[in-house]
Order: structure tokens, then C-alpha cells, then sequence
């Protein structure tokens, strides 16, 4: 429910809260910092601990055709370590679980940003978001009707339908798009499939997330990850999960690579390419996060080992991986 921001002011760096409160659009000073260096990282992190505390609990849950609302159970997590672990543990429904890791990973990031400042700034941090938590749950007490204790004003004003964040992570996490399609996605699956497709979600999101710069992208966050590295000549990589309540689906890791449309044109000097697999490896069992981050730094660092995987015969693994390929689509 708050947006932030930092502002240059008498040689300092000042982190501002911007929220409506009772006489309209209001700031204050949460601290300020003597290097904007160090501001930077943390004014990022609380717009994103802010946007993915408010949305779910500002829009409806409309699976099967119902409008309900979104646990609020994450709200915890702003303020007690211990709860942050339960962010990582759900299986609502994809899209709830998605924001949960997404605000996991930007409260990390937040304490790592802390690291570097003094104790004042710290504290000063922390009492922003049990502030920001305190209100929000103040405000949604009032919305259902179960507040207990007295009628008190809220300083900051939430609207439901109306969050006041800053929504883009760079991922569309939180659009409504996303929403509905991972909706779709989810829809039908027993309990035991949500649950399954939720961990696949998780593997995935968690192993992009330690990708640096934008070569690799998400293309569906519950089931396919892209990769295609600077320089590596038109070869590229998809690490895909099996298809949601797909019993006997596995997990793929695929290289494939673009070729111009008109033959008589180089890569790379085309006017348009058609990509298509050359390689598929069906893993044996259920990856970790770790596992492919690791292809992903493997390419990352060599991108031309995409080429050398590409040439890998049926039966081998590819260099410095465990990954057997176990089809050729160019034979």
C-alpha cells in the first residue's frame, strides 16, 4: 500500500514512503543514507515487498468461476524471519504460491541491501514494514468486518481493487494476465497435481532468479525457462516441466537453434529465423533449483557450449552436466 522512492536532499539520500493517507497522496521520510549507492537497492526491495504484500489481498481469486479472496498469511513474513520459510511451502494456487516466492526472494534481497548500512538505517527499515504491515492488516480487518479493537484511523488508506504500489518487478508477476494464466493452467488439477505443479513453479522461478541480465526469461513461470545467451550462434536452451496433472510427463532439457527463413541469408544477418530442437534430454527424475542454475551459469559463461552440447550423441550426457540426451531431431 505504499510506494517508495529516493530523494537528494542537503547531500544525503532520503528513502520516502508515498501512501494515500485521510487528506489524499502523502510522504514521509522512512531514513536517509549518506551514499545513493546504498539507497538504490533498498528503495527496489520495498517496492517489491510492498506490490506483492498488497495485490493478493487487493484482487479477487476467481478460479472455478467464484470470486473469493487471497490467504493473507504472507503478511507475516514482513516482520518475522521465522514465517518467511512458510512462503515457500504453500500450495493455494500457482499464482498465490508465485507472488509467495517473489516475496521471498525480495525480503532476501532486502537484508542483503541492509547489510552495508548502519544500525539506525536498519532499524529505521524495520519499522517501516511493521508499519506497513500493521495498516495493511488494520485496513483489511475493517474491509471483512472482523476488527475486535477500537475504531481507530488508519494512516495509510488501502482500496480493495485499488492497490497503491508499484507493480512492474520486470516480470508481470503481478498482472492480471499472469493471473489468468496461470489459472488456467491449475485448472481441474486434483490437490496432489497443484501441489506438484507449485514445486515444478518453484524449481524454476528460484533457478531464474540467480541468472544475471536478461538473456534468460521465464516464458511461463509454472512450466518453461528460455536461455539464449550473447554469442552463441543461434543455439539456445529450454528447460521445460511436464504439463500440469501429467502423470507420466517428465522434466525436458532441449537445445535447439534459429535458422534464417531464407536460406540464401547468415545468421545473424538474417531477416527472420525459425527455431527448432536439435537435442532432447527427458530427465530421470525431478530437478532442483540448483541443478539448473547450474546450466544456466554453464551457458552463461560459455555460450558456445550450447553449440558443443548440440552435437552430444544419444546415450551421452552433456559436458559438465549429469543431463543424457536421449533424442536427436535431426537424425
Amino acid at each position: 500500500m505504499t510506494i517508495y522512492s529516493q530523494h537528494a536532499n542537503r547531500g544525503k539520500t532520503q528513502v520516502l514512503a508515498t501512501y494515500r493517507g485521510l487528506d489524499g497522496v502523502e510522504s514521509k521520510t522512512v531514513t536517509s543514507l549518506g551514499d545513493p549507492r546504498l539507497a538504490l537497492p533498498i528503495v527496489d526491495a520495498l517496492n517489491r515487498i510492498s506490490a506483492f504484500a498488497t495485490v493478493p489481498v487487493s484482487v479477487h481469486d476467481r478460479r472455478g468461476q467464484r470470486a473469493d479472496y487471497y490467504p493473507r498469511k504472507h503478511l507475516a513474513a514482513l516482520t518475522e524471519a521465522a514465517a518467511r520459510a512458510d512462503l515457500l511451502c504453500g500450495a493455494h494456487s500457482l499464482w498465490y504460491e508465485y507472488v509467495c516466492l517473489r516475496l521471498h526472494q525480495a525480503l532476501v534481497d532486502l537484508e542483503n541491501a541492509l547489510v552495508s548500512v548502519p544500525d539506525t538505517v536498519r532499524r529505521a527499515i524495520r519499522s517501516e514494514l511493521e508499519l506497513e504491515e500493521a495498516e495493511l492488516r488494520a485496513a483489511l480487518d475493517d474491509f471483512s468486518g472482523t476488527s475486535s479493537g477500537p475504531e481507530t484511523e488508519n494512516l495509510r488508506c488501502w482500496e480493495f481493487a485499488h492497490p497503491f504500489v508499484k507493480h512492474d518487478d520486470g516480470m508481470d508477476t503481478l498482472s492480471d494476465e499472469t493471473r489468468e494464466r496461470l489459472d488456467r493452467r491449475e485448472a481441474g488439477l486434483t490437490s496432489e497435481e497443484r501441489e506438484k505443479a507449485v514445486a515444478g513453479l518453484r524449481v524454476l522461478v528460484t533457478a531464474h532468479s540467480r541468472c544475471t541480465g536478461m538473456w534468460a526469461t521465464l516464458d511461463d513461470p509454472s512450466c518453461e525457462l528460455f536461455a539464449e545467451p550473447h554469442d552463441s550462434d543461434g543455439f539456445y536452451m529450454t528447460v521445460q516441466a511436464p504439463e500440469p496433472g501429467d502423470d507420466d510427463g517428465c522434466w525436458e532439457v532441449e537445445v535447439g537453434r534459429w535458422e534464417p527463413d531464407d536460406p540464401d541469408e547468415e545468421y545473424g544477418e538474417h531477416s527472420s529465423a525459425t527455431g527448432s530442437t536439435v537435442i532432447g534430454c527427458a530427465l530421470p527424475a525431478v530437478p532442483d533449483a540448483d541443478e539448473v542454475a547450474h546450466l544456466l551459469k554453464s551457458v552463461e559463461e560459455k555460450p558456445l557450449l550450447l553449440a558443443q552440447w548440440a552435437e552430444t550423441p544419444v546415450g551421452a550426457a552433456l559436458a559438465g552436466t549429469t543431463a543424457v540426451v536421449t533424442k536427436r531431431y535431426d537424425s
